[in-house]
């Protein structure tokens, strides 16, 4: 029988890799910066992992998930015949213990053995029938509950053996054709990052912006906005401009991250990336945890994290984690508020079904979220303080957000897998709030107000199996399903606001000199998307070092507007997915491949119909490195975007239908992004993780509805280039209870022309700066733990966001100055 390998497992070596192996690691080390000594061959990092007892949180599961996973956090490389491991389990490995002694506690039971080949290097075999002792082996009973090996809590790592985001297989990210990356919950807990806009920060290839407020949130990937937010594998969908809540991360265990079009699992949307947020689970172990944080500018936060058994038997458990943060910022009177409540429930149903139900309430406010600072009359940064705050006493944005969740997972006999999730949602949002405008005749700054209340409801249902089968005596792997996503979206409009003052000193603001205004309830709208799905990824294995991955969607997407005109809808839209995998040794891994997605949209033809959907394409081409037995992975890829089937104006209008209002357009604009994303995630030794990354993206409009924009910069407020390092050391000896660590984050300049009331063009712009981060932890003793954050370091005064008018909305937004945090965790068991 063919021999399958985990994802951190070793291919088999045969005379003609030597050449591949030496190029491979040549390009990766010219690339990436890695130093040769991480290809074969001995390190002494590999080879002091084999020696040294260390602390192992395996827990029980399937064998071949608690393989890699073991092998993951002991830095070895375990080469395993998937028929060996098929159907069996594995009580899993907690405590200290040797790298031969864990792999004994692991293989408990089973039948099998690990047997050393080298320093570092492991095969699987089963054990003599002598010593198997098969007729006298106690029968091992374990509990249906398997943590998935990508869960990255107690890993104390920077990188996870496994995702599914982009395919729904659980690959490797070696064995993952497009670039990805998973934050995991060690180093949100180092950088002290609190909500998904804080970890995306720091995450390579991924954009924040505040181009729409200070507190209103978007992010972006390869020059185009994100307009999906996946919770464990759902989608749902965001609008930071709108509605969109930004997660608070107190209950998420780690983000998963790929760039690029992403149709195959979200459907439609932009063609940037797929963030997926990974809910924490119950643990079968019982816990509890109080954090408590003290920053600048009072800003004081809590969490409570419990989790463990609910019966004697090990198999209904439960977790609960709550969290609120209240405080003040560096801008003048600024206060916001994040609360949180999460409950989950996990039963074991029979020795291999599990149902998982939870529930969420987060509740977000602040004071001043829509309008930045404005630009001066003739295009330039007013260079107001960082304090000036030009918002209102009254202002606000509310927002409530309910959830509730599950998923039955069933898993047969033969190594495939069902799984049924839901999640339903409910957020209320109150936004009421102002910009700075100003008069173009006398040149005084006012306000302009505007209150809008939203409530959107959001359903997704998935269903689907995953599983292997046999083919031409090779085993491959299938995953096929069905899905539907629902958003209903109501909006209240008011009347009375608009122009509310004039003649306003933004250097001596009074933000309660002005009342709110009489707003009045008006018009309500309500519209309803649906979209249906049917997805099929295959990965087949067409030769030991050659993998080719396969997926197709039909999508049905229809757009429903309850109060008025303007319905449409888009028939069996085929996604295509389509990558190829060739391993040039163990280690290191060359690929290529095509993603797509759409993107429906309202204007019309000359026929009087909608034109077809906006089609994003992804061409990818790459070189992925995996290093210590999965410990550490590295990549580089360059990849070409276009976004085609854009609205484009119709020059000549005479054979437009003669509908009020109406002007005629074809499917002609394009799009174009080109880029390069280098990125290495995980452990350079035992103490020291890394993550680190650097992408440049350009993006133009290569035909446009406006033809003076062809040729221009698709996206100028955000940066060309980027690079984001964190880091973080572990000492030993007399100094082990002592922990560093920081991150760099350097970006090119952003911009944004603009036309002066006169015609005359003007450009702002922030030029390209460095921001230093710096983190300090001491472990007490082993139930507390402190942990000081310094953030930028040396308090470099710059935009995050740039205006873009010189009359209305402007949105300078400055970066957080030189802030600090100290956090204390204590855990009771």
């Amino acid at each position: 029988m063919h021999a399958a390998t985990a994802p951190s497992a070793p291919r088999h070596h045969r005379a003609s890799t030597l050449k591949p192996t030496l190029i491979a690691r040549a390009v990766c080390a010219a690339l990436l910066g890695l130093p040769l000594l991480m290809g074969t061959g001995g390190s002494l990092a590999q080879s002091a992992v084999v020696e040294t007892s260390r602390s192992y949180a395996v827990p029980a599961g399937p064998l071949a998930g608690a393989l890699v996973n073991l092998a993951a956090q002991a830095g070895i490389q375990l080469s395993v015949d998937a028929s060996l491991t098929a159907a069996l389990h594995s009580p899993g490995v907690r405590g200290t213990h040797t790298v031969d002694a864990a792999l004994a506690a692991a293989l408990a039971g089973t039948g099998l053995e690990a047997i050393r080949r080298g320093d570092n290097e492991y095969t699987l075999r089963k054990l003599p029938p002598r010593a198997a002792g098969e007729t006298t082996l106690a029968p091992v009973t374990v509990a249906a509950t398997a943590t998935n090996p990508a869960v990255t809590e107690d890993s104390a790592s920077y990188t996870t053996p496994q995702m599914g985001t982009a395919t729904k297989l659980a690959l490797a990210m070696r064995e993952t054709p497009q670039s990805v990356t998973v934050v995991t919950r060690q180093r949100m807990d180092d950088s002290a990052a609190l909500t998904l806009s804080d970890v995306l920060r720091g995450t390579p290839g991924l954009n924040v912006s505040n181009a729409d407020g200070p507190g209103r949130t978007s992010f972006g990937a390869r020059g185009f906005a994100l307009d999906n937010v996946m919770y464990d594998g759902l989608p749902s969908r965001y609008q930071g401009w709108v509605v969109g809540t930004v997660p608070n991360m107190a209950m998420y265990d780690r983000v998963e991250v790929v760039r690029g079009a992403t149709g195959l699992v979200t459907g439609s949307g932009n063609p940037s990336a797929a963030v997926n947020v990974v809910r924490k689970r119950p643990t079968a172990d019982t816990r509890l945890s109080l954090t408590a944080r003290a920053g600048s500018w009072d800003n004081y936060q809590g969490e409570v994290d419990a989790s463990g058994p609910l019966n004697a038997a090990g198999t209904l458990r439960g977790r609960v984690v709550g969290s609120l943060q209240e405080a003040n910022t560096f801008r003048d009177g600024e206060e916001y508020r994040h609360g949180l409540f999460y409950g989950v429930v996990e039963a074991d149903l029979g020795e291999r079904t599990t149902l998982t139900l939870g529930a969420s309430y987060q509740d977000d406010y602040t004071n001043h979220f829509w309008g930045g600072l404005p630009l001066t009359a003739d295009g330039r940064h007013m260079n107001l303080p960082r304090s000036a705050n030009p918002s209102n006493d009254w202002e606000r944005k509310n927002q409530y957000l309910s959830t509730v969740f599950g998923d039955l997972v069933h898993r047969l006999d033969n190594g495939w897998t069902l799984r049924l999730a839901a999640s339903q949602s409910w957020q209320d949002a109150v936004f009421l709030g102002t910009y700075i405008y100003r008069d173009a005749t006398t040149d005084v700054l006012g306000h302009n107000a505007w209150r809008g209340d939203y409530d959107e409801d959001q359903a997704t249902y998935d269903a689907y199996a995953s599983g292997p089968f046999q083919l031409f005596g090779r085993q491959h792997e299938l995953a096929f399903g069905t899905s539907r996503r629902q958003v209903d979206m109501r909006t209240q409009n008011y009347s009375g606001g608009g122009i509310i003052s004039a003649g306003i000193d933004l250097w001596n603001w009074d933000n309660g000199s002005i009342a709110e205004p009489d707003f009045v309830p008006t018009t309500t709208s309500r519209n309803v998307t649906t979209q249906d799905g049917l997805y099929l990824t295959t990965r087949l294995n067409l030769a030991d070092p050659l993998k080719l991955i396969l997926g197709a969607r039909l999508d049905w997407y229809d757009y429903d507007n309850r109060s008025g005109s303007g319905d449409y809808s888009v028939t069996r839209n085929l996604t295509r997915y389509g990558g190829i995998v060739y391993d040039l040794d163990h280690q290191h891994s060359l690929y290529a491949s095509y993603t797509d997605i759409f993107q429906p949209q309202t204007n019309k033809g000359v026929d009087g119909k909608l034109l077809e959907p906006v089609q994003g394409e992804n061409y990818e081409l790459g070189i992925k490195g995996e290093y210590f037995g999965g410990s550490l992975n590295a990549s580089a890829a360059v990849f070409q975007i276009e976004q085609s089937n854009r609205a484009k104006l119709l020059a000549d209008q005479g054979p437009c239908p003669s509908y009020p209002g109406t002007s005629c357009y074809e499917a002609s604009g394009l799009v174009r992004s080109k880029g390069v994303e280098l990125e290495i995630q995980g452990a350079l030794s035992p103490d020291w993780q890394v993550a680190a990354g650097y992408t440049y993206v350009s993006a133009e409009y290569v035909r446009d509805a406006d033809q003076s924009n062809e040729g221009k910069n698709f996206a100028t407020d955000s940066p060309h280039s980027v690079f984001k390092l964190s880091t973080l050391y572990r000492f030993g000896g007399a100094l082990q209870a002592w922990r560093v660590g920081g991150s760099l984050y350097r970006q090119s300049r952003i911009y944004n022309d603009g036309t002066l009331p006169d015609g005359t063009a003007f450009r702002v712009q922030q030029k390209g700066y460095t921001l230093a981060d710096l983190m300090v932890g001491y472990r007490v003793d082993k139930q507390l733990d402190l942990q000081l954050n310094v953030n930028n370091l040396f308090d470099r005064k710059y935009y995050k966001a740039v205006g873009y008018d010189t009359r209305w909305g402007s949105t300078d937004t400055y970066g957080d100055p030189r802030s600090f945090m100290l956090t204390a965790r204590y855990s009771f068991f």
